[in-house]
């Protein structure tokens, strides 16, 4: 007679979660007709193995699964890092750790608030002058390579030195600016672009370097569209667009805290 138990359920609900979080990783990377044929062919390998008891057809599946594996760990590897990264790096699980740091270095609430908004006010006005930009913000992961990739900055947060750092005759406006430790770190850095094929055709290089390092990273990037003065952000692989000011704001404070 069949049992399902408490373990059952949460072996069934850890399983889900599993697939849920696949899902969303080759959503972002625009894989997700991979995962459907992936979960096609693992549905046809139980049905064959387990439940009709092929034993010829079912030790052929086994040989392709067991390859298989191999196979998805080298075509998926960026995902597979994305995801052990993302896994260490969770702001839940370092919450204590980011506690006492704040306190060790007397950041308070009110201070991070005042350097969003500065960032916000930079980013209001760039968008009413029609100046593009493209603003990452570190969070647990660390963005050392990107940084490396401009030229190092390392100043306070301003809104005037982000308006003139993309200000269009700027040497360094083509690049993004990264921002981390409540500092401008560089400016004029190179981003990985992402191939998503399901990004709008309207949305431009910003916003695909901005997907790009965002479905590798925990940042959140900032882009002001330098066509329609656009203020858009993505986090986790995904677009929020066209925000107003104030909606920038909360978005920032939400997701920073």
């Amino acid at each position: 007679m069949f049992e399902f138990g408490i373990k059952d359920a949460i072996d069934i609900l850890l399983v889900a979660m599993l697939l849920f979080y696949a899902w969303r990783l080759m959503k972002s990377s625009g894989s997700l007709n991979v995962f459907y044929g992936i979960m096609v062919f693992v549905i046809i390998w139980i049905v064959v193995s387990q439940m009709l008891e092929m034993k010829l057809l079912g030790s052929i599946f086994d040989k392709l699964v067991s390859v298989g594996v191999l196979a998805l760990i080298i075509l998926f590897q960026e995902e597979i890092r994305r995801f052990f990264l993302t896994l260490g790096s969770q702001r839940r699980l370092n919450f204590i750790t980011r506690y006492f740091v704040k306190n060790k270095a007397n950041i308070t609430e009110e201070h991070e608030d005042q350097q969003i908004m500065r960032i916000v006010l930079a980013c209001d006005s760039m968008s009413k002058n029609m100046v593009g930009a493209l603003i990452v913000i570190e969070r647990e992961m660390s963005l050392s390579d990107v940084v490396k990739s401009g030229e190092v900055i390392d100043a306070n947060i301003s809104t005037e030195l982000i308006k003139n750092i993309f200000f269009k005759n700027s040497p360094l406006h083509d690049g993004a600016m990264i921002i981390g430790h409540n500092r401008i770190m560089a400016a004029g850095c190179i981003l990985p672009v992402s191939h998503n094929l399901n990004i709008p055709k309207e949305l431009g290089l910003r916003h695909r370097a901005a997907l790009g390092i965002t479905s590798q990273s925990d940042a959140i990037a900032i882009i002001v569209s330098e066509e329609t003065g656009a203020i858009s952000v993505a986090q986790g692989g995904e677009f929020h667009l066209r925000l107003a000011s104030n909606e920038l704001e909360s978005y920032l404070i939400n997701a920073l805290r």
